[in-house]
């Protein structure tokens, strides 16, 4: 749908897609109705809209999942002071990521689920929005979703886009589709330097690195009331925060949680598992480990006695972070990549991690150096590391300091973004 032929594999695809597109609505609504989302927003995902188009020009961002979506509010934000005159839309594809955002929308933003990468949700998705400009964010790019909305005349740009050594050499393998999709943005923003050179291999020169949106997303929320009840439960306990763990982290945790017991028998862990629904086999977990745990998501109430508080809610990451002075930041031990470290910092928290953060790769070494966080090894080494930062705690705060002082410093960017959309994407004719 755009002004050259597309490639033989996307027209299979979007023959493909369109074909199977009842059969893909019936598996997300359900999945969706499972994670608890409202029934009447379900047709959304078909392109059905379930709010009224404001006036004026409305920009639309999409982002794929939790991560990405929290990663744009704060620039939605920025803009929306620059330009009062504006709103926006932002999609995505999750339940969890509409919990997150809708409870965290800047002004005169909306949150809709993104439709189906077929042609019917897709067109009536652009009728009834008209987008005067479309941004996406990092990483899942639907090949009809882009040539339609090209098609219809809407200008688009890429942000924060990061592709794997893996990917890249996928699309290498069919450059001609890669510069056929990838072409239809104006501006093409990445989070690595990696992710340039690789845009750049397919002919997208026009590729620059910018700054990883994430480390502009600003502290997490938080309910100042549940910290303060936090606060008092653990007064005078030494406590630390082992956030978003993945599978084979949470025994790696708990093990490292022993050992500073035998130094300090009152110190605390709260764990906070990255998918909250694995929170009854962990329950049975800390058990097997010999540990004295509470379970928040059943009511478990933290007491003097207990050991590891399991924390398998949702959106309360920002509550832990600002309660922890020393974080953990998992993902980091197992093969996903790493997780943000923008977000502990920010609430000055000091950090922890392990050696696998491919999807940080430019971050985390950046940090280590600040003196705001430590990379360590193995399960040996982060206990080691854990009994002298909790024993220390003026070196403590003076880490967290650093890393305060680190995330600030990441700030000053929005402007230039916002400028650089505005250029690109022709938005200052919208004023």
């Amino acid at each position: 749908m755009t002004r050259t032929p597309a490639p033989l594999p996307l027209r299979l695809y979007s023959a493909a897609a369109n074909l199977i597109a009842p059969l893909a609505y019936a598996r997300v609504k359900d999945k969706l109705a499972a994670q608890g989302t409202d029934p009447a927003r379900l047709p959304e995902r078909m392109g059905r809209a379930t709010a009224r188009r404001p006036d004026g020009p409305l920009i639309w961002f999409h982002a794929a999942s939790v991560g990405e979506s929290v990663s744009v509010l704060r620039l939605i934000t920025h803009m929306g002071e620059a330009y009062p005159g504006w709103s926006f839309l932002i999609t995505s594809g999750t339940a969890t990521s509409a919990q997150v955002v809708v409870g965290r929308l800047p002004p005169r933003t909306i949150h809709q689920f993104a439709p189906l990468d077929a042609r019917r949700a897709i067109d009536r998705f652009l009728a009834h929005w008209r987008p005067t400009a479309a941004i996406f964010v990092e990483s899942e790019l639907w090949p009809q979703m882009l040539r339609r909305t090209s098609a219809a005349g809407v200008p688009m740009a890429l942000i924060n886009a990061r592709i794997s050594d893996v990917s890249a050499r996928n699309w290498k393998r069919a450059p001609k589709t890669a510069g056929h999709l990838l072409g239809v943005f104006a501006l093409i923003h990445t989070q690595d330097a990696r992710t340039t050179a690789h845009l750049h291999d397919l002919g997208l020169l026009h590729a620059r690195t910018g700054q990883n949106l994430k480390s502009l997303s600003g502290p997490l929320p938080f309910d100042p009331d549940e910290k303060e009840r936090m606060a008092r439960l653990i007064a005078g306990r030494a406590v630390w925060l082992a956030s978003s763990t993945h599978p084979g982290e949470d025994e790696m945790m708990l093990g490292a949680h022993r050992k500073v017991l035998h130094q300090d028998p009152d110190a605390l862990l709260i764990l906070v598992p990255r998918h909250p629904e694995r929170g009854a086999a962990l329950e049975t977990l800390i058990a097997t480990q010999g540990l004295s745990g509470a379970r928040r998501a059943i009511g478990s109430q933290l007491t003097g006695q207990t050991q590891v508080y399991l924390a398998d809610t949702l959106g309360e990451t920002g509550l832990w972070y600002t309660l922890c002075p020393l974080t953990c930041l998992c993902g980091s031990f197992a093969p996903v990549g790493g997780h943000n470290p923008y977000e502990p910092a920010y609430a000055g928290s000091a950090i922890l991690h392990g050696p696998l953060y491919k999807n940080f790769a430019d971050t985390y070494p950046l940090i280590d150096a600040s003196g705001a966080a430590l990379e360590v090894a193995d399960a040996t080494a982060l206990a080691q590391a854990l009994i002298a930062h909790l024993g220390d705690p003026a070196a403590l705060d003076a880490m967290r300091a650093r890393a305060r002082a680190f995330a600030a410093a990441q700030e000053n960017v929005l402007d230039q973004i916002t400028r650089d959309l505005v250029t690109a994407l022709d938005l200052e004719r919208t004023e």
